[in-house]
């Protein structure tokens, strides 16, 4: 499986977002406006308590999945060189600097053969909202990221859990899941998404965030070398910058 693709030619990568504010009393009064009726839709379709669906302050928590909504306050990136992995993350207290770094690295990618974007659920989440962002933030998409006008063979995303579907459209898989069966160390060994919110808002926390990121990175790269058939990356091989 995924015989064709040299791993080198790959760039995995995996956002952490939260909500642009702390609150949602935080919020200006048209974005409440507006959180109310998105609060409202959500009700109609997920389960909460009587309490949440009363409640678009206490809904407010899920926001960080909506880049109308959210911001990224990390972008964590692996490439695979020389039988290393060599991590780096891009955070900031403000998002704009840390989407022109990473947009940066992306333009510089180019001239090092990258042909590919890889993340667990990317196709879904974290292309989509990072392309939205930049925009919001006046940003220029980099080339490997737009979509438009391209044919659907054009495309270079990959996506670790669409591969894992083979077709199958009715069930989402967690990474967490994967790296259990496929017995990969699992990144959820500290905290894990629905904790990211509070822990940069209330324990004001990044870097364990950004160590979650990476994680996370680490993870998918070690199912794609699963899916090929390898083994996976020694502790000793990985390396941050």
């Amino acid at each position: 499986m995924l015989d064709n693709f040299n791993i080198e030619n790959i760039l995995f990568l995996d956002i952490e977002t939260v909500p642009q504010v702390r609150e949602y009393e935080l919020l200006s009064e048209p974005m409440k406006k507006l959180w109310k009726k998105k609060a409202e839709q959500l009700s109609r379709f997920d389960k909460f308590t009587e309490e949440e669906q009363k409640s678009p302050a206490l809904l407010f928590k899920r926001a960080g999945i909506y880049a109308e909504f959210g911001k990224i306050i990390c972008i964590s990136t692996g490439i695979w060189r020389n039988h290393s992995l060599w991590i780096k993350s891009f955070f900031e207290e403000e998002e704009k600097d840390l989407l022109i770094g990473f947009t940066e690295m992306l333009e510089k990618a180019k001239e090092k053969r990258f042909v590919f974007l890889c993340a667990h659920n990317g196709k879904e989440f974290d292309y989509p909202y990072i392309i939205r962002r930049l925009l919001i933030s006046g940003l220029k998409v980099p080339a490997i990221l737009d979509l438009s006008g391209k044919k659907p063979w054009e495309v270079n995303h990959l996506d670790t859990m669409e591969l894992w579907k083979f077709g199958d459209y009715k069930n989402y898989t967690s990474l967490e899941m994967l790296a259990t069966v496929f017995g990969i160390p699992t990144p959820k060994d500290d905290i894990d998404g629905s904790d990211v919110a509070r822990v940069y808002w209330i324990e004001k926390d990044l870097p364990r965030i950004v160590s979650y990121c990476q994680k996370d990175v680490i993870t998918i790269v070690n199912l794609f070398l699963r899916f090929q058939g390898r083994k996976i990356i020694d502790e000793k091989e990985i390396c941050y910058v």
